[in-house]
């Protein structure tokens, strides 16, 4: 497959998964805006610039934090390359660029997700409802990713879309989860308090996990518990773990037998997600292993880039 195909493959999958991620971290911090808290009611929306800060230009361009600005700025502003509207766009551009190695649905799909997202305004969302436009999102990039799964040929351009879905997943869930940790909680609030449950609640719920806490620990919502099923927990679809196994399945079928850094990095992180402990996690701070990891993720998005595609991650991304 040539390079210049699969950068646009790869880039189109993880600015899907991106938008679809953003959505998710708003739709979570409206809900916990709407919870009593020692924090204040725009205060809730602040660790969304900490997850995804986009072109680092709000406070140039807003000033004031309010759920208004950081919704118009995270969700919808066109000049913030990290926005909604900015991720389906380059998104749908990196589609257009390769019609002919996508399905004809798969290009249905996204093309009428992004003109029905150019046509929308901060008043038309309010009018529409925050949630049931965040809820749009997600629904969008689900059809998105069934429809290549299900109309596709499952060859070298279907891989480097999953490995751009589960490399960009991995790292939404170790940032939410982080900033949950150190940003969310205030410190006078009492741990294991009702606020407290709905705000864990929320979280898994913004990484559709809430059911599969209940399933697998059949208990109350515990941190340490949350962590291993977001960290540890092979069989759940966003862990950090499980993105690791579809990446390094992806990357060996497409390495073949060639011994590239990037495997070397992917089977490195594999690894301590397979044989890792909670407890072990929490001996070595749990912010300092979640840093490690999304610094190791970007570095193996870097090596991608430099085993596989043309253009060089800095400017991939501004791309």
């Amino acid at each position: 497959m040539l390079s210049r195909t699969a950068e646009n493959l790869f880039w189109m999958a993880r600015s899907m998964e991106r938008a679809e991620n953003t959505a998710r971290m708003l739709d979570v911090n409206f809900r916990l805006s709407l919870l009593p808290s020692a924090l204040d009611r725009e205060a809730q929306f602040e660790p969304v610039l900490s997850i995804a800060p986009g072109d680092g230009t709000f406070d140039e361009r807003y000033g004031e934090l309010t759920q208004e600005s950081i919704i118009r700025y995270v969700a919808l502003d066109q000049e913030n390359a990290g926005s909604i509207y900015s991720l389906i766009r380059n998104a749908r551009e990196n589609a257009r660029a390769r019609r002919a190695s996508i399905s004809s649905e798969a290009w249905e799909s996204l093309n009428a997700t992004w003109l029905h997202m150019q046509n929308l305004d901060f008043e038309q969302v309010m009018r529409w409802g925050y949630r049931d436009f965040f809820d749009w999102v997600k629904e969008r990039s689900h059809l998105f990713r069934g429809v290549i799964f299900g109309t596709m040929l499952h060859d070298d351009g279907f891989r480097f879309l999953r490995l751009g879905t589960f490399i960009e997943r991995a790292d939404n869930t170790a940032r939410i989860l982080d900033v949950k940790y150190h940003v969310l909680l205030p410190d006078s609030e009492e741990v294991g308090g009702y606020v407290d449950y709905y705000q864990w609640a929320a979280l898994l719920r913004s990484v559709g996990a809430f059911r599969a806490y209940r399933r697998v620990y059949h208990d109350t919502i515990y941190p340490w518990r949350v962590a291993e099923l977001l960290i540890l927990r092979e069989d759940m679809p966003r862990s950090l773990h499980h993105c690791y196994k579809v990446a390094i399945s992806t990357l060996d079928e497409l390495a073949g037998k060639k011994p590239l850094e990037c495997l070397r990095i992917a089977g490195q992180t594999h690894a301590h997600l397979c044989y890792g402990r909670i407890d072990g996690v929490f001996g070595e701070g749990l912010h300092e292993y979640l840093t490690d990891f999304i610094e190791t993720n970007n570095a193996l998005g870097s090596q991608i880039q430099e085993d596989f595609l043309m253009t060089p991650m800095a400017m991939a991304e501004a791309g």
